[in-house]
């Protein structure tokens, strides 16, 4: 089969996804506890994956024998990287947030510190993925075999000639999915992602992408549309999908434009840690000044070695898992 479904919850799923059906009775008055899903980009994060360098590029000769083969820009620095991952690392331990951490594995290089993309969260479980870019094959399994070591269930695995990359996938609210349609992810991955969620989401919206620089580049949905709120999302519009911008609208979502100055400094790739809290590279300053004045908080990483190098902004880095809804 192209696409294996896995049977059966863990306990500590339902729980995590179900503790807000119950009910606390404080001076006899009923009050909810909100409700916990793995179908937002925006809720506050609750737990999520990462994958640090020192497990990702392991030493420096392993970055100077791929960093030119895998189009990063310019060769990392790892110490640097270390550095500057760490200081990333504590925005997440500074908010309280659970953070998983993907092993080394022999199999996996560079490109697997942008842990987003060989997985999709759903409340029914993970979207294992299979990768368009052809050396990054490795890493869906390295993710499935994290998930399983942890309880998290697998919902679905992505095989054969499907090819899906969760940088192409993202949740426009909890029963609406966008998921681009490039050299990333094809027509099949597209068709396979909505036979596994025909009964969690409501509506799959398929969003064509750009040609751009091509195939070798790194293009994802994520590159040009950054959901910060359930009506607030960063953009770069001049690469968007013209039904998909207008279905925005259409939504009452407010959109916040990066300038053309900023979309290779990874203006366009922020995230969102709770509603109207964001995450990006310090080095964007007209991006962060049009988030900022609309009362949305801005917390800015140094990322030259970690994010610039391989295109790959904070939520490239980041498997966000539980959020509140």
């Amino acid at each position: 089969m192209d696409c294996h479904l896995s049977c059966g919850w863990q306990y500590d799923w339902l729980r995590n996804i179900y503790a807000a059906t119950l009910c606390v009775f404080e001076n006899e008055e009923k009050q909810s506890i909100p409700m916990s899903t793995y179908q937002s980009e925006y809720g506050e994060i609750k737990s999520l994956l990462v994958k640090h360098p020192k497990d990702a590029f392991i030493n420096q000769k392993k970055v100077d024998d791929q960093w030119e083969d895998l189009f990063f820009s310019t060769k990392p620095d790892l110490n640097k990287a270390l550095d500057e991952y760490d200081a990333f690392l504590d925005i997440f331990i500074s908010n309280g947030i659970e953070i998983h951490t993907l092993a080394a594995n022999s199999k996996t290089g560079l490109d697997s510190i942008y842990v987003r993309d060989a997985s999709i969260a759903t409340n029914d479980g993970m979207i294992i993925c299979n990768m368009g870019k052809a050396a990054r094959s490795d890493e869906p399994n390295s993710q499935r075999s994290f998930y399983d070591s942890i309880g998290i269930p697998v919902r679905a695995i992505i095989e054969g000639e499907a090819t899906v990359e969760g940088g192409d996938v993202t949740w426009i609210d909890e029963s609406t999915l966008a998921i681009a349609w490039g050299y990333r992810t094809n027509k099949e991955g597209i068709d396979k992602v909505k036979e596994v969620l025909k009964n969690s989401a409501e509506e799959v919206l398929v969003v064509p992408s750009p040609h751009y620089k091509g195939p070798s580049d790194v293009f994802h949905l994520m590159s040009v549309y950054s959901p910060i709120d359930k009506d607030l999302a960063v953009v770069y519009s001049p690469l968007m999908s013209v039904p998909f911008r207008q279905e925005l609208l259409r939504r009452g979502v407010q959109l916040i434009e990066v300038p053309e100055e900023e979309f290779d400094s990874l203006g366009c790739n922020v995230l969102a840690i709770a509603p109207r809290v964001c995450v990006m590279t310090l080095g964007n300053p007209i991006t962060q000044s049009r988030i900022e004045k609309v009362g949305a908080e801005v917390i800015t990483y140094s990322g030259t070695e970690i994010s610039l190098k391989g295109n790959g902004g904070p939520t490239c880095l980041t498997r966000p898992l539980l959020r509140s809804n």
